[in-house]
């Protein structure tokens, strides 16, 4: 499960940001987060609140190095890639479901990733950015996914692992599918 959020925000937000990381613990979730070099974010304030619920986290960070803020995260995965694109495409396609708090073009770029690969979206409205103006919408005409609006952490977090599992079972169904077909027709 993923988490995105802004650089900029407000104690409140930060707040939001813990209990979501908190909550994906406690369900016995994985946090996947954007793990920054530079400055502390809502991304990290969600890893500090799963490793207050003893859970498993991983840090996908831009360049090479594995030197980020939040350095208690289980694993730090250096993408190699720059932040800004790249390496938002290693953090977000690995999961089964993303949540999303405030942001600005980082969070949108990680939901358009999200979007185009039909992950499950979570809006926690009420902290501003895209997430807000998404919350509820579809990114594009394509209408091919629509952002769920959530109004608390705990809310998030429950249809983030509903809508996650779901997204897990027809992921495997299809593979299944897949190596059927292979098998038959080589």
């Amino acid at each position: 499960m993923g988490s995105a959020g802004d650089t900029k925000y407000s104690k409140a937000a930060e707040q939001a940001a813990y209990g979501l990381g908190r909550g994906i613990a406690q369900r016995g979730a994985i946090l996947f987060f954007g793990a920054e070099k530079d400055y502390d974010s809502l991304s990290t304030a969600a890893c500090r609140g799963a490793k207050s619920a003893g859970g498993l986290t991983v840090g996908v960070t831009y360049g090479k190095g594995k030197n980020i803020v939040q350095s208690d995260a289980d694993v730090i995965l250096p993408s190699g890639l720059v932040r800004g694109g790249g390496r938002e495409l290693a953090l977000v396609l690995p999961c089964d479901s993303v949540i999303t708090i405030s942001g600005g073009s980082g969070t949108l770029t990680e939901m358009a990733i999200a979007y185009q690969a039909n992950i499950p979206l979570i809006a926690l409205k009420g902290y501003g950015g895209c997430t807000d103006y998404y919350a509820g919408r579809f990114i594009d005409s394509r209408r091919t996914l629509r952002i769920i609006e959530a109004g608390t952490p705990k809310e998030a977090v429950k249809l983030a692992i509903r809508e996650g599992l779901s997204y897990r079972r027809n992921f495997e169904a299809n593979i299944r599918k897949d190596e059927k077909y292979r098998l038959r027709y080589g």
